[in-house]
């Protein structure tokens, strides 16, 4: 099964088959267990293609003693791009997928998307902020646009998996402009794990905020800057989500410790 969206059927016309798609060269952007990113040019433009082997029946029973549903196919990240643009998020533009078998275990895929343009993730760009701070402004303008499109998502039924910095992009396709607190544009990407469903579970809210606050514990955020976080997060005053939500941002802290820990071999920095 092979679905394009309409916008570049002209462009991938001459590609029928599913081998076609899964053996378009490129060079490569990223390789890890069963997933091998390149980037191409098709027409003067830029896209990514990302390959799925199969998973192995090894992988499946893992997930699914862990009560985790496996990861299969490119189709989940497809869905979780529509999902997000539906929610007015910014993310990766989908371009087209495949996917060939029937057995779970080796069944294959594929994902297409548009090359995004200029960017930095924001673990790059927060990696030197504890020697060199940022403006204020800037700080602060990152720190409640993850926080809202954290808040958004998980308030609509939806679970990264993978919720760290890294995967947040900010869009530097206005140059100087792009860093301009009013206006700045903030990506998420990297959803072939992520989860949609009406509600999300508590613990797996717990485990993308966590995570999130893991990945940001080494870069010199203060206590303002978390309750402030805390704040947009949950679209209130930071006094009345510390009283209401007190369990929660606990779980969320013990999570985030227990990653740097197991990161770092020694105990994390107490902010909260």
């Amino acid at each position: 099964m092979i679905r394009i969206e309409s916008a570049y059927r002209y462009q991938f016309r001459q590609f029928a088959r599913f081998e076609d798609f899964f053996k378009l060269e490129g060079k490569t952007a990223k390789k890890a267990h069963n997933r091998h990113i390149r980037s191409f040019e098709l027409d003067g433009r830029c896209y990514y293609i990302k390959n799925h082997a199969g998973v192995g029946w090894k992988e499946i029973l893992k997930n699914l003693l862990a009560l985790r549903l496996p990861v299969i196919t490119s189709r989940t990240e497809w869905k979780a791009i529509a999902y997000l643009r539906y929610l007015g998020i910014p993310t990766l533009t989908p371009v087209a997928y495949g996917i060939k078998g029937l057995n779970p275990a080796s069944r294959r895929s594929f994902l297409i998307t548009e090359d995004l343009g200029p960017n930095i993730t924001l673990d790059a760009l927060t990696r030197d902020w504890p020697n060199r701070p940022p403006p204020r402004a800037l700080k602060q303008a990152l720190l409640s646009g993850v926080a809202r499109i954290a808040g958004r998502v998980h308030s609509h039924g939806f679970n990264h998996r993978d919720f760290y910095l890294c995967h947040f992009l900010l869009d530097l396709s206005r140059g100087e402009a792009s860093y301009d607190p009013a206006t700045l544009r903030l990506i998420l990407i990297d959803l072939h794990r992520a989860q949609v469903r009406h509600i999300t579970p508590k613990r797996w809210v717990i485990k993308d905020v966590g995570s999130l606050y893991f990945s940001a514990m080494a870069i010199g955020l203060t206590r303002r800057d978390l309750l402030r976080f805390m704040a947009h997060y949950q679209g209130t005053d930071w006094r009345n989500t510390l009283i209401r939500d007190e369990k929660f941002w606990l779980a969320v802290r013990t999570r985030a410790e227990s990653l740097y820990q197991k990161a770092h071999g020694h105990p994390a920095p107490r902010l909260l």
